[in-house]
């Protein structure tokens, strides 16, 4: 038998003002795997069969794609953690070498590797972002429990300049 779950929309003008929106709503109780965001522009069109002209022709339909939120902390955490890491499996790997040279090589390329690999995340969450702004907003959408949570995401969405703010059901 199919389960009804409740969800809180809304949509933003900023990155900044989702962000804050999603971490006020972090530090009162909710939890990471409630948030989501809609997919890429592709990623929509290719499950639809069809582009979406605004966001709001989209935020209530169950069937559209949609990502995981990554904070801005976690999305730097994901640029700058990879070319670190890298460099020192370079460096790791060429420790049974014995001479410095190749050792550094190793590094620098990890590193260079790990930057690039940076670049790319950043760039494909700024086409996102680009692309939903050009529509009518960011998308958010918040699982909610309860209506103390339906409540609280409601309250917190609009005090961060969110608009089309709303409740709906969704079958899953």
């Amino acid at each position: 038998m199919p389960e009804t779950t409740r969800e809180v929309v809304a949509a933003f003008d900023t990155i900044d003002a989702l962000d804050a929106s999603v971490y006020t709503l972090e530090t009162q109780g909710f939890d990471r795997a409630a948030f989501s965001l809609l997919a890429t522009e592709k990623t929509v069109e290719q499950k639809l069969g069809h582009r979406y002209q605004e966001v709001k022709d989209v935020e209530d339909d169950p069937s559209v794609p949609r990502q995981t939120f990554f904070s801005r902390v976690s999305r730097f955490e994901a640029e700058m953690l990879p070319a670190p890491a890298l460099a020192a499996v370079g460096a790791l790997i060429m420790v049974g070498v014995g001479s410095l040279m190749p050792i550094l090589v190793a590094a620098g390329t990890g590193g260079l590797v790990g930057a690039m690999l940076g670049r790319v995340i950043e760039k494909n969450h700024a086409t996102r972002i680009q692309e939903q702004l050009a529509r009518g907003g960011l998308l958010l959408w918040v699982n909610v429990r309860n209506l103390h949570e339906e409540e609280t995401a409601l309250e917190v969405l609009r005090t961060h300049a969110a608009h089309d703010v709303h409740v709906h059901d969704i079958i899953v």
